[in-house]
């Protein structure tokens, strides 16, 4: 075979290897033909015009980035080092090529830039107890400024706040004194039940004399189960009233 037919035939086989396209499912090709998009094809088999066109790869699938920790200043003046993860996708994926030159990179810089505005105006009891109010101011502020580049926020959450040491003390003194206030609560409750109870039985031992007979058999027998070497007998003051009284009668 000639030489020049073996050179035509790999010639022609490169030429037809770039003309055809294979996407998946999550992709799609942008087609730019002579500098102008054409279209976004895809997925499955695209075939290109040789040298005319030029086709770029988007994915649509939800990428997941960090956004790296930023130094805030909370609204009551508290320093605090946050960062986040934001999750999003492209919806369109012409836009997210000729209406940004990087969606990724503009988008994790966005997300940096309203994560210190929007931090910077919470007070820091806001932002620990109420992070998914803050999670979703954020995903609406992001999503409405990038929605131009044909990118969607899915989902915006703050993963970790770094407090300082001496705020990091204070908060645990504050929480033991509050663990402490709950358990004097609970005391004093338990107190004023068991008062009330205490009521009631001395209601019931006025009315019945034999309830506190009862009662002072029922102390012994608890007494004589400790295997005590001392035991109180207690005798009733109604017993001894006789002979107190005959005491006190003048001799005559």
């Amino acid at each position: 075979m000639p030489l020049y037919l073996i050179l035509i035939i790999i010639v022609g086989f490169f030429i037809l290897a770039s003309a055809i396209r294979v996407l998946n499912e999550y992709e799609r090709g942008v087609i730019f033909r002579l500098g102008r998009v054409i279209s976004a094809k895809g997925p499955g088999l695209i075939l290109l015009i040789p040298i005319v066109d030029r086709m770029v790869r988007i994915s649509l699938r939800v990428e997941a980035r960090d956004v790296p920790p930023q130094d805030i200043i909370t609204k009551d003046n508290v320093s605090v080092q946050v960062n986040a993860v934001i999750y999003f996708r492209v919806v369109d994926p012409v836009k997210s090529i000729i209406a940004v030159e990087n969606y990724l990179y503009a988008t994790l810089q966005f997300a940096q830039t309203t994560l210190r505005s929007v931090l910077g105006q919470v007070e820091l009891d806001d932002l620990l107890a109420e992070r998914e109010k803050v999670n979703l101011r954020l995903q609406d502020i992001i999503d409405r400024h990038i929605e131009a580049w044909g990118v969607k926020v899915t989902s915006v959450e703050i993963k970790h706040v770094d407090l300082p040491q001496e705020m990091k003390r204070a908060w645990a003194k504050q929480s033991e004194a509050e663990r402490e206030r709950r358990a004097k609560i609970t005391h004093a409750e338990g107190e004023y039940q068991a008062s009330i109870k205490l009521a009631e039985a001395a209601q019931v031992i006025a009315k019945d004399p034999i309830a506190l007979q009862l009662r002072y058999l029922q102390t012994l027998t608890e007494i004589a189960t400790e295997k005590n070497s001392t035991i109180i007998f207690p005798i009733p003051i109604d017993l001894l009233r006789p002979l107190i009284e005959r005491k006190q009668l003048p001799e005559g």
